[in-house]
């Protein structure tokens, strides 16, 4: 069965600074503890990552899982698709990232999550790794955007 999440976050950096965090895949091991390696398998014609390996350390073992990253016409858009994983099944997800309204350079992110594992886990164990997942996706990159944006780096 599918877990889904969907999060927003204020970020106090430009949505700029948010989609390129996301699209240096290569540095996620510089700012994400689970992730262990990266390897960019493909590239699409304006360079951004296609398709992705990731190993990752999770819940004492070691998991990896290939991505394919989506960007359509919206450029503060970022969406994925598992096509190949060793503990999931399914693992889509997206960030939207919207300028503030009332101020563009912060960042008010969207997040949305749906994982399937290959293995039955006890409930506490789930939401765990999902609180994880979680905390990496929206927090570690609100801290990495925001760290980037008052050094005035994209």
């Amino acid at each position: 069965m599918s877990q889904k999440a969907n999060r927003s976050i204020t970020v106090e950096a430009p949505p700029e600074v948010c989609v390129d965090v996301i699209c240096e895949v290569e540095r996620y091991p510089e700012w994400i503890e689970e992730v262990k390696e990266v390897d960019v398998l493909s590239r699409d014609d304006d360079g951004r990552p296609g398709k992705v390996y990731f190993n990752v350390g999770a819940m004492g073992r070691s998991a990896s899982y290939t991505l394919e990253y989506y960007y359509g016409s919206n450029p503060l858009r970022v969406a994925w698709r598992l096509t190949d994983g060793n503990l999931t099944r399914h693992l889509d997800g997206e960030y939207k990232f919207l300028p503030m309204l009332n101020n563009p350079e912060v960042t008010d992110l969207h997040f949305r999550l749906e994982v399937d594992l290959l293995i039955r886990l006890p409930g506490f164990v789930t939401r765990r790794a999902e609180q994880k997942i979680i905390t990496s996706a929206i927090n570690d990159l609100r801290n990495r955007a925001e760290h980037l944006a008052s050094l005035g780096i994209s």
